[in-house]
């Protein structure tokens, strides 16, 4: 009981600390603080709570509001697939950017929309909840990339431990011929339940995930123990971001609201940072923001730690001066510091998928009925059970098999050549629906009676890389993102095997055992090579993983912007810490990879 208790607590303690007059002043009025937070997101929520922790004066700037109160649906895991929609129709403004991507050419120039959290919580406050971490030769490319050895696995294993309270699955829920393992070792032990992020797994194990789990096994991909010890490959149910009494979404700002925070803490919702204050020397001095139409300013004593997230984070840098001069000039921003890589580099995972009917009940019986969508609700209020409680957690990794790798052009080995051995080419997920284009998952199942499954296929080595532009000097108005996906050759080839692959999946005994009928998408007259490439690109969308835009690495580095523990290249009390900062964009869901570098670099800077 205690867990259920600590949930509805600590909404009351954040709204607590946001209701609170802080000694240093209030929200829309000038004060002076040890530390400035530009995003109160995945990163940010970590870097204010671990170091007002410490006894800094700490703002936490966001612009949006809080996700509990705004839109109190995206607590329920299932709710995630109605906020992230190609289709614009699909963008709540109370929680997201509303970000649209530039016309994508590998995506027949569809422009989608790009769910962000705009949001105490930022993305964690709408992602899929999937906890997994990259492999241990990941992390070694990253430390060889920034010529910082405290990046290796055993290195940065402390700091992915430091965020969660770990729950195992409760045997008494879900399907009992679902066989999950585990490994607690992975989180520490010592971590309360009040101010951590729980991790543990939905109650809801569908029918569909345990037949595919048997299809993935017959195809090659084995069972493997767990996602989170520094390998990937194989086949097992993923972990994820969750509240295990409760089933609730446990996101960032599950760290705020803690006694010994709330004499140093504010966090000012609905606050736009406009730019970054500079001295003559180059030192970040404050933020200018803006709320409710007024412009304040918030100096710090200290230092400004930048952590808006992929798209917004390169944006502020470039606003206050710092990034592409041309781009910058252009604009009439007066340039401080020429750094090229500001807003390039974008690396992103994107995904596909091809869907059959099924003999098992899938969410396609729960967004199409009606009275079983009222049942299913009840059933989650009074008990935390049934597929409300579902989050994609059925999960299979692999470089692909030979037969596939040996069509590859010899520029694609070359390039595949390039990442390590235990770094996927590609993620399988089980999706309990037809995906089709992803416009919008719930309006878009078939209406015919019958239950429709998908597996998805992800790129997760991909070659393709995308930028962040402005469109003006104002952060009223959002960048240009252009993902540039399915650009690159090896991108186009690896995707192509990804589609054949899915198909030889479904052709295992253990799916076709299920199958009611023929492939349903994108149809079995799709074959040819150029027919499965078009099919893919009039329906790939992101994974929602945009990294890399403020990329880590040595000041030679003409594209690095920030050195190895986050400090923008000339220029002095200023850092970017979230998924923009990483010098590359590891397998998998990137959550866990955000909350340790923000672990990591909260460290740094108590340090000092």
């Amino acid at each position: 009981m205690l867990l259920l208790v600590t949930v509805f607590a600590h909404l009351l303690l954040l709204l607590l600390l946001l209701l609170a007059s802080p000694v240093s002043g209030a929200c829309g009025e000038d004060g002076v603080y040890d530390y400035i937070v530009i995003g109160g997101g995945t990163a940010g929520n970590v870097v204010g709570a671990r170091l007002s922790q410490a006894g800094h004066s700490v703002l936490i700037v966001e612009a949006g509001g809080v996700y509990e109160l705004d839109n109190a649906n995206l607590t329920i895991p299932l709710m995630f697939g109605a906020v992230t929609g190609g289709s614009p129709d699909t963008i709540d403004p109370r929680v997201d950017w509303g970000v649209i991507t530039t016309p994508q050419p590998g995506a027949n120039n569809r422009q989608l929309h790009y769910a962000r959290g705009k949001t105490l919580g930022g993305s964690s406050a709408m992602n899929a909840m999937l906890y997994q971490r990259g492999t241990k030769s990941t992390y070694h490319a990253w430390a060889e990339a920034v010529q910082d050895p405290s990046y290796e696995w055993d290195e940065i294993l402390p700091f992915f431990e430091r965020t969660f309270h770990f729950t195992p699955p409760n045997p008494d829920k879900g399907l009992q011929n679902t066989s999950i393992h585990w490994n607690a070792s992975a989180f520490s032990s010592e971590n309360p339940v009040e101010g951590s992020i729980q991790i543990s797994y939905p109650n809801f194990r569908s029918p569909f995930s345990t037949w595919l789990k048997l299809g993935f096994e017959e195809s090659g991909i084995p069972e493997t123990n767990d996602f989170v010890s520094g390998s990937l490959m194989g086949t097992q149910y993923s972990a994820a971001e969750i509240s295990p009494l409760d089933e609730r979404r446990s996101s960032s700002d599950f760290l705020l609201g803690l006694a010994e925070e709330e004499p140093f803490l504010t966090v000012c919702t609905r606050s736009l940072a406009r730019r970054i204050l500079f001295d003559d020397q180059l030192n970040a001095q404050g933020v200018e923001i803006e709320k409710d139409g007024k412009v304040w300013t918030a100096s710090a004593a200290k230092e400004v730690i930048v952590s808006a997230g992929a798209f917004n984070s390169p944006q502020i840098l470039m606003v206050s001066g710092i990034g592409p001069r041309d781009q910058l000039e252009s604009l009439d921003i007066p340039v401080l510091v020429d750094l090229p890589g500001v807003g390039q580099n974008m690396w992103d995972h994107v995904f596909f998928a091809q869907s059959y009917p099924v003999a098992v009940d899938t969410l396609t019986k729960l967004y199409t009925d009606t009275s079983y969508m009222t049942e299913q609700i009840l059933r989650y209020q009074t008990s935390h059970e049934g597929p409300m409680t579902y989050a994609p957690n059925c999960l299979g990794w692999e470089n692909l098999p030979v037969s596939y790798q040996a069509e590859f052009s010899a520029q694609t080995q070359e390039e595949l050549s390039n990442f390590p051995d235990d770094w996927p080419q590609a993620e399988y997920i089980a999706f309990d629906a037809h995906v089709g284009n992803y416009s919008n998952p719930a309006e878009g199942q078939p209406k015919d009676g019958r239950q429709y499954a998908s597996i998805v296929g992800a790129l997760v080595a991909p070659t393709s890389r995308g930028n962040i532009t402005l469109i003006s000097n104002s952060t009223d108005d959002l960048p240009v993102v252009n993902p540039n996906w399915l650009t690159s050759q090896t991108d186009i080839e690896v995707a192509l095997a990804i589609f054949k692959r899915i198909r030889e999946i479904w052709a295992s005994d253990a799916l076709q055992s299920i199958t009611t009928g023929p492939e349903y998408y994108p149809g079995t007259n799709v074959t040819t090579d150029e027919e499965i490439l078009d099919a893919i690109r009039n329906s790939v969308i992101t994974v929602w993983h945009a990294s890399c835009t403020c990329k880590m690495g040595p000041r030679e580095d003409p594209m690095a912007v920030v050195d190895s523990e986050a400090r923008v290249h000339g220029v002095q009390r200023l850092r970017v810490v979230d998924a923009s900062a990483f010098p590359l964009l590891p397998p998998g869901h990137p959550t866990s990879t955000v909350y340790m570098l923000a672990e990591k670099i909260s460290a740094a800077i108590l340090a000092q």
